[in-house]
């Protein structure tokens, strides 16, 4: 999240676009969420249990 939110602030600079094609693909920030959606799902389970022996 903190790396898109940097080259979404240094869009404007033209080496940008260049060095990251796949940022302004619709399949990128469907990954992306589909990303954060799954730590969120991790997140929400209960915590792991041990065994004592």
């Amino acid at each position: 999240l903190y790396h898109s939110a940097w080259i979404a602030r240094r869009w404007n600079d033209p080496a940008f676009p260049l060095a990251f094609p796949w940022f302004g693909d619709q399949r990128y920030w469907q990954e992306q969420v589909l990303a954060l959606r799954e730590q969120i799902a991790v997140l929400d389970e209960g915590p792991l249990e041990l065994e004592r022996f």
